[in-house]
């Protein structure tokens, strides 16, 4: 049986016509030299990753190693890339059972390999459920979202920007710059939860404290609450620097462990991520007990477009970013609010936002390159970059969307009290 080359491989997958070019370390190529986009195969142990797991986490590794590349790409915004790689999808095809095997026998003649994934790489679901780490207990939810979050604060700076606000932004325009952004979703937040000087908000996965500090700006009384150690350091000495300690504080504490109740206002952005579908009912129940009669919970989530495809997250995304992360439709979410006595007063799709916002995150990514590199390592970096850079071109292609649930708690035995007509505006000169 004759060996295979890296090139003869991917023919296997992709027709003769599709509009890609790939070179391979061993001399070999696939596509046409004037194809749209060119890719890169630089090592064998590319080909190892693949056959051991193919699909999007083969490819990662790959990538996040530097093991496949393209001229084309620019590490800290490889969106282009990706845009140019959705339409392969049209051109590959299921390989015939011979060449699959002749292309096995040629790997397997150079060795049995297994490569070790990039060291950036979490444990898998089984490695952390024999670690006592259930997921979306107190104890599995405060090892994820540690992972996630407690890297450098000055990392994250590098592309969030003096923000350090890591939700979707709500534009006007494109031209919006991200802060003018950022501070325009900060004050449709606070307007729409029509909170007043005196109130008190609780903001649950509060992040590094940008909420806290405009909430306190505005004369409200507010505690964050996060599981991540670095943020809570960061929040604490911004809350410090600013003078609002008599008005804000941000803990290090499980939402289920707050104390405190009776609650004007309670927002939760970017946070259902990490709660699990089955977990939704006692999410807002817990809720719903902490807030008063006629308080106003803002609920702002990523979501799936739809109810049938599967909640969890792809083994990329959960080895990398969000282990144990979970997404749910939007009619779904909705049911779980208002079948725990919520009234939900209003919603919207913040989708086409968060693309721009991912892309001013990938930009100031790429533009702070060298400086992200040396402070946690290029595969670390890369990382990030492929994260934001896909996660924009899925809110592009409406694989996912972003929904703000704007809901209310009536008073017993009657219907709450709220004014006619919406009375927030992203406006500021009209408030």
């Amino acid at each position: 049986m004759a060996a295979m080359t890296v090139g003869d491989m991917i023919a296997l997958f992709l027709k003769d016509d599709a509009p890609i070019r790939i070179d391979a370390f061993d001399g070999s190529s696939f596509g046409r030299e004037d194809a749209p986009l060119h890719l890169t195969v630089n090592n064998s142990r590319a080909v190892y990753y693949m056959v051991d797991h193919p699909g999007e986490l083969g490819l990662a590794r790959a990538y996040l190693q530097g093991d496949i590349g393209s001229p084309e790409l620019v590490p800290g915004d490889p969106y282009e890339v990706f845009k140019k790689l959705t339409a392969i999808k049209g051109y590959t095809r299921k390989p015939n059972p011979a060449g699959l095997a002749r292309a096995l026998a040629t790997v397997a003649s150079h060795g049995i390999r297994h490569p070790e994934p990039p060291s950036i790489e979490g444990p898998g679901r089984l490695r952390r459920l024999t670690e006592g780490l259930v997921p979306h207990s107190k104890a599995g939810d405060a090892a994820t979202v540690s992972y996630h979050y407690d890297q450098s604060n000055d990392f994250y700076r590098l592309f969030l920007g003096p923000s350090m606000t890591y939700t979707c932004a709500v534009f006007d325009s494109p031209d919006d710059t991200l802060e003018q952004a950022q501070q325009r979703k900060l004050d449709l937040v606070l307007d729409k939860l029509n909170l007043k000087p005196g109130d008190r908000l609780l903001d649950i996965g509060c992040g590094w404290g940008s909420m806290e500090i405009e909430a306190a700006k505005r004369g409200i009384h507010v505690l964050g609450v996060t599981l991540a150690d670095e943020q809570v350091a960061w929040g604490q000495e911004w809350i410090e620097r600013e003078g609002l300690q008599d008005l804000a504080e941000i803990r290090l504490m499980d939402y289920r462990d707050v104390p405190e109740g009776d609650f004007d206002g309670i927002c939760s952005l970017g946070m259902m991520e990490h709660v699990g579908v089955k977990h939704y009912p006692a999410y807002f129940q817990e809720i719903y007990d902490k807030l008063k009669p006629e308080g106003m919970l803002l609920n702002h989530q990523i979501t799936r477009t739809n109810s049938y495809v599967g909640k969890s997250a792809g083994p990329f995304i959960d080895r990398y970013i969000f282990p144990d992360g979970e997404l749910a439709s939007p009619g779904e979410i909705e049911t779980k609010i208002q079948n725990t006595g919520f009234e939900v007063i209003h919603e919207e799709n913040l989708r086409q936002h968060y693309a721009l916002t991912l892309h001013h995150w990938n930009a100031n990514l790429a533009a702070h390159w060298q400086e992200a590199t040396d402070m946690v390592g290029e595969p670390k970096a890369r990382l990030w970059g492929l994260y934001m850079a896909g996660s924009a071109l899925n809110f592009e292609l409406n694989t996912i969307q972003i929904h703000q649930y704007l809901c209310v708690k009536p008073p017993e035995g009657h219907g709450a009290s709220y004014p006619l007509r919406p009375w927030w505006t992203t406006d500021r000169s009209a408030r």
